[in-house]
């Protein structure tokens, strides 16, 4: 098959288009090598057997382009990082998609399958129980008061005792910011466009990804990256709140296997498929996984983590994505965070443009906004 990967220069495009090339395919990446991620310009990873078109998925010309003789697609191309400007992410997430779907239909091409790339921030809190009254409830977002407070577990509506969070299905959506807002629109075109215009296609909803190749320069995502950054420089990586929210972390390799397995899988078609790693961990443990791997490549022992009582306005609790939809399905993970964490620091390691943008990315943030203190602490 000819696969066109939009932001196919990026970390999980660029994982698919070593793994389709390897399957036999021919592939054409379209990415705008955007800055800040793509800092240094197009990456040396990038498969020279691979065409590469540089252009921008807000564009219908460019996609008019990268569309030619093609016979699938795989849209990963995003904004994807946690600051103020909302309209980047609808022009760049939720129009490059409707844009794909048009052409499509206006041109009548005869694409195979739409692959949509989501996030498990669609599902926002996901679901919660009330271990006193029984109840099942997905709670809206947390008051600014109770963060001030340092008030951080969501509380049951009837007896106010602390929820339980629950694993979440594809099913249930609650978007608390303008990413996942996005991104739940790219699951919700791709479902609807697909059925009515008889174009096959599946999002996958993707938990917290690790592996190598994610960029240095986003000021918010990536929490492998963020903490082997701060260890790298023998740095205290900050954890926000009080460092026990749960998440879920999958493998870059993992993933890769979700992504083919869309590609060839006609069961997917028309479905929403959680693709995370099946186990939670608070951030906190998350954090010490990476100071235990790093710690191997410093002579001196490392900081630990600190907890000074911020929070990120209108980040989450707890989020953790139920995966028997797709396990029904022959998938689940093989890779533990260690395995990404190692895989990460190896990469990390060979690399001879590592920059210390950390403070400048929290800087970034605190401009904003974005971090905020709990001043009853």
């Amino acid at each position: 098959m000819k696969i066109l990967v939009t932001g196919g220069a990026g970390f999980i495009g660029s994982h698919t288009v070593d793994a389709l090339l390897s399957a036999g395919h021919d592939v054409r990446i379209l990415d705008n090598l955007q800055k800040p991620v793509h800092l240094k310009g197009k990456p040396p990873w990038l498969q020279p057997d691979a065409e590469f078109i540089r252009g921008d998925v807000r564009d219908k010309n460019d996609w008019q382009k990268a569309l030619k003789k093609i016979d699938a697609v795989y849209h990963f191309a995003a904004y994807q990082d946690y600051l103020t400007d909302f309209s980047t992410f609808f022009h760049t997430n939720t129009v490059s998609t409707a844009l794909l779907y048009e052409i499509i239909v206006e041109k009548k091409l005869d694409i195979q399958r739409v692959v949509v790339a989501s996030s498990q921030f669609a599902q926002g809190e996901g679901l919660y129980q009330c271990s006193e009254c029984g109840i099942t409830t997905g709670p809206s977002m947390r008051p600014e008061e109770w963060l001030k407070r340092g008030v951080w577990e969501h509380r049951c509506p009837e007896c106010e005792s602390d929820l339980s969070w629950l694993w979440t299905a594809e099913s249930y959506s609650s978007p608390p910011n303008a990413y996942a807002l996005t991104k739940q629109s790219q699951e919700l075109q791709a479902i609807t466009f697909g059925k009515r215009y008889n174009i096959p296609s599946v999002a996958l909803r993707y938990s917290i990804v690790q592996g190598p190749r994610q960029s240095f320069y986003n000021a918010y995502s990536g929490a492998c990256r963020i903490f082997a950054l701060h260890y790298y420089f023998a740095k205290p990586p900050t954890l926000y709140e009080d460092g026990k929210q749960c998440r879920d972390f999958v493998n870059i390799k993992d993933v890769v296997r979700a992504n083919l397995k869309a590609l060839e899988e006609d069961r997917m078609i028309g479905g929403v498929f959680n693709i995370g790693g099946g186990k939670p961990y608070t951030v906190h443990e998350f954090a010490e996984i990476v100071k235990k791997e790093i710690q191997a490549y410093h002579d001196k022992p490392l900081p630990s983590a600190k907890i000074p009582h911020l929070y990120r306005f209108g980040d989450t609790r707890h989020a953790c994505s139920d995966i028997s939809k797709i396990s029904s399905l022959g998938w689940s993970p093989r890779h533990s965070p260690v395995d990404s964490v190692k895989g990460y620091l190896q990469w990390l390691y060979r690399q001879d443009n590592v920059e210390d943008i950390l403070e400048y990315a929290m800087k970034t943030m605190q401009s904003l906004n974005v971090i905020r203190s709990a001043i009853n602490q």
